[in-house]
């Protein structure tokens, strides 16, 4: 039976975090049943925030979790009321001890997060404004895989997509001014990055980014 959906970043932390005490790995369709199918807010944000920890350094991770994102993006864009992914996908799962060192250095931001979230200007948070964030999201998640072959570029737009899936969350208009902002900058600044990092850097780019990959993985 789905719970109510979560009104802060601490709250689904620590849904999230209960979940990887109850097995040695968390799969997504189990964050469908702890969040609810509605929870569309906490399924944007989630993934952006464990691209920006550890977590995110896995080779694929970020792609995969930009392609998580977008599907729950469209049906957001489209007025789905419920969120629903293919069986291959709610299978898909990472280790319980990762997860839990993940939300771990995430604690101190969510908390932040929460205290200067106040639901502002909800009709920001509404209607046209949720299509609007939702196509943002969608581009974001368009620019990451290319990015991902550059250290820490992918993290721009995840850090952008989050700042959206934590205003639908709390449902602060203010919030979500600053993240449409941010994401479109995001958009262009991501762009100008992969394309003169190609053309600047060439195989030297690669081999540091094989480095900083093995970095995260071991």
């Amino acid at each position: 039976m789905s719970k109510e959906e979560p009104e802060g970043v601490e709250e689904v932390l620590g849904q999230l975090d209960d979940l990887t005490t109850k097995s040695g790995k968390v799969c997504i369709s189990d964050v469908l049943d702890d969040f609810g199918g509605r929870s569309f807010g906490p399924f944007i944000m989630l993934p952006a925030l464990l691209e920006l920890t550890p977590v995110g350094g896995i080779p694929g991770v970020p792609t995969f979790l930009a392609a998580l994102i977008a599907l729950v993006a469209v049906q957001l864009l489209i007025g789905k009321e419920h969120i629903w992914m293919p069986g291959f996908l709610q299978n898909r799962a990472v280790e319980s001890k990762k997860l839990h060192k993940g939300i771990a250095k995430l604690r101190g931001v969510a908390h932040w997060l929460d205290e200067h979230s106040h639901g502002r200007l909800k009709p920001m948070t509404q209607g046209v404004w949720v299509k609007i964030a939702a196509l943002v999201v969608i581009l974001l998640c368009m620019t990451v895989p290319p990015l991902e072959v550059l250290p820490f570029a992918s993290s721009g737009p995840m850090l952008a997509i989050a700042a959206i899936g934590l205003a639908l969350t709390v449902r602060d208009g203010v919030v979500m001014l600053v993240a449409l902002v941010l994401g479109i900058a995001a958009i262009g600044g991501g762009t100008y990055y992969y394309y003169t990092s190609d053309e600047e850097e060439g195989g030297d780019q690669a081999a540091m980014t094989s480095m900083v990959i093995e970095r995260f993985a071991a």
